[in-house]
């Protein structure tokens, strides 16, 4: 029975990261529906969408449980229509209120009034002893009183010495904290089928206009719906590809799967956008057509299918995608198998 998993991942780094769990989700038996990236406070966000048997999801968690660039990881059954938070998504949290500290105010007049009071108490408590004494003691003349001399002005580094005596304490203004982005949600769109009147127009002119057809496949994508974006780019793909084999490829029939990806099939996307082979699969780099949040690789599996198909021995074809940049990979990669 075939069943279709929802796999969340926890990662510090993205690069790399869906090709790496692409290749455990295919050797586990399992096939690629979509997949997403998303930047958060915690690390990478993976979502990806599988489907395969039901008797291997047991080896395929084992295999995601062991992959050392996860953090954490989770699977869960996938429901059609159903939006699932991610597990490590960060949530909002509430700020404790903030309160200023009150300022202390040292008492200025605090040792004076003491001294006041110590001096007032002595001037009593001596006031009997000088009337006893001026009693007793003959009457003399008084000596002159000295000249009166003028205090010195006080100098500028005893004010400073007078001020070091007091702390001054400011209040501390609460810093800002800037807001949290919070992380955007996987909105799954309802796949609408390929609108064939926009392809036709877009692919009108082909035979002159190929290779350089880019900017009319820029236009089908904004052209149609959302929701059908993705099946149009395929249909797009199919016929440019099975069109190709026709006017150069005709005569090149019945190889296997692997030479026909070397001598026809790398060789004919080359003429539209950077590629490499390696294996059975194909890495293409800087996809004009992916760009963030919208994919363009169901063009060139499309193109593929229409190329190769004629072309290797009777048999089926599988092309999908492993990552693609427009979800934050390096470079999309397609795996082609019989």
């Amino acid at each position: 029975m075939m069943i279709e998993l929802e796999i969340q991942g926890l990662a510090a780094r993205r690069e790399g990261l869906l090709v790496e769990v692409g290749r455990l989700v295919l050797a586990g038996g399992f096939s690629l529906q979509r997949q997403r990236l998303v930047q958060d406070h915690h690390g990478i966000l993976l979502t990806m969408v599988v489907q395969g048997p039901s008797r291997k999801q047991r080896a395929l968690e084992a295999a995601l449980d062991a992959c050392e660039r996860f953090i954490s990881v989770k699977t869960f059954p996938f429901v059609e229509g159903e939006t699932r938070a991610h597990f490590a998504a960060s949530r909002e949290p509430m700020e404790p209120a903030r309160t200023v500290p009150p300022v202390a105010r040292p008492p200025a007049t605090a040792p004076a009034a003491a001294m006041a009071h110590r001096a007032g108490m002595a001037g009593m408590a001596a006031a009997p002893v000088a009337m006893t004494e001026a009693a007793t003691r003959p009457q003399t003349r008084p000596a002159p009183a000295p000249p009166l001399v003028p205090a010195p002005a006080p100098t500028p580094a005893s004010i400073v010495a007078d001020e070091s005596a007091f702390e001054f304490i400011l209040p501390m203004l609460p810093t800002s904290v800037p807001p949290r982005v919070a992380a955007t949600p996987f909105v799954e769109l309802v796949p609408l089928p390929a609108d064939e009147a926009a392809v036709a127009r877009a692919l009108h002119e082909l035979p002159s206009e190929y290779p350089r057809i880019v900017p009319c496949l820029l236009a089908l994508a904004q052209a149609v719906a959302d929701g059908a974006r993705e099946s149009s780019l395929m249909l797009a793909g199919q016929r440019t590809g099975a069109w190709l084999f026709e006017r150069e490829y005709a005569l090149d029939v019945g190889r296997d799967l692997r030479a026909a990806i070397e001598h026809i099939g790398t060789p004919a996307l080359r003429a539209l956008v950077e590629v490499d082979q390696q294996g059975d699969q194909l890495h293409i780099h800087a996809s004009p057509l992916c760009t963030e949040g919208h994919s363009g690789c169901a063009f060139f599996s499309g193109f593929l299918e229409g190329l190769l198909g004629p072309a290797i021995a009777p048999g089926s074809l599988s092309i999908f995608s492993v990552c693609c940049r427009s979800y934050g990979a390096d470079e999309c990669v397609l795996a082609i198998s019989d």
